[in-house]
């Protein structure tokens, strides 16, 4: 069995006049890598009706489950008037292969167990305090889920809430062979590297380390998450951890989107 793992398309941003869509392009590479299902760890786009548009058209066209958890970006209420992130939320679930909330069965002994995860400030340093993170604005910059996320709690509950949902289903299927998924970081590797003065304040966005202790826990297989724009694999005590970040033009390594992809997404062999 053969599952792609990608995230942080970032159609709309990555759009070129004359230039195929991103989701167009993907859909190419899936085909020709001839997989068996597709798990795509988030930030599709800025806007819900376009993520949601792009699911719908690889599903249907690759014939193949396409396994999602939202990202922060595929959140955001910026263009589509919804000013309740929950509704963004459940309307991801309409989605039948939203991982929020329901685990998906490969076969008798995998299962892919996932959600888009928080943050909880841990990635970030002490020498900041919870009212300094709280703000989510330093040195000039604003983190932006600050002015487009509206879940109307803070962001220690939301992790709470995604990181209890993870631990009862990774729970209900100890045993198993488990892919997790989120979007955030599941381990500080994957942090941005310091000394860097304006990161030593951003990391705390970028995920949890609590993830971590489930992976351990549990005995998680495989930990798929995105965000941070890394394409990175790190192993840690029978887990393997995988980034496969597509991200934004300004990026990438080549100006063919086509590559950038091949280059990108991973492929893992069950």
């Amino acid at each position: 069995m053969r599952i792609g793992i990608i995230s942080d398309l970032h159609v709309d941003v990555n759009e070129l006049p004359n230039e195929p869509f991103i989701e167009e392009v993907l859909l190419e590479k899936v085909k020709q890598a001839a997989l068996d299902a597709l798990i795509i760890a988030g930030d599709i786009s800025n806007d819900m009706n376009r993520s949601l548009d792009v699911l719908h058209m690889l599903r249907d066209n690759t014939g193949i489950p396409v396994l999602f958890v939202p990202g922060n970006h595929d959140y955001w209420s910026k263009t589509n008037g919804i000013t309740n992130t929950w509704e963004i939320y459940k309307e991801y679930q309409t989605f039948d292969g939203c991982l929020c909330e329901r685990p998906f069965r490969l076969n008798d002994d995998w299962v892919i167990i996932g959600n888009s995860g928080w943050y909880d400030y841990t990635m970030g340093e002490a020498n900041y305090t919870f009212a300094d993170y709280e703000a989510m604005h330093a040195m000039d910059r604003t983190w932006q889920d600050s002015l487009y996320v509206q879940w109307g709690s803070g962001n220690q509950e939301i992790h709470r809430f995604f990181y209890e949902c993870l631990e009862r289903e990774l729970e209900q299927y100890q045993g198993k062979n488990i892919i997790m998924v989120t979007h955030m970081l599941t381990h500080p590797f994957f942090k941005v590297p310091l000394p860097n003065k304006q990161w030593e304040y951003f990391n705390a966005f970028l995920g949890s380390t609590e993830y971590l202790n489930l992976c351990r826990k549990y005995k998680v297989r495989y930990s798929i998450m995105g965000h941070v724009h890394y394409r990175k694999q790190h192993r840690d005590q029978g887990t393997e951890f995988i980034c496969a970040c597509l991200g934004n033009r300004s990026e990438w390594r080549t100006s063919d989107a086509g590559t950038e992809i091949e280059n990108t997404m991973r492929i893992v062999e069950l």
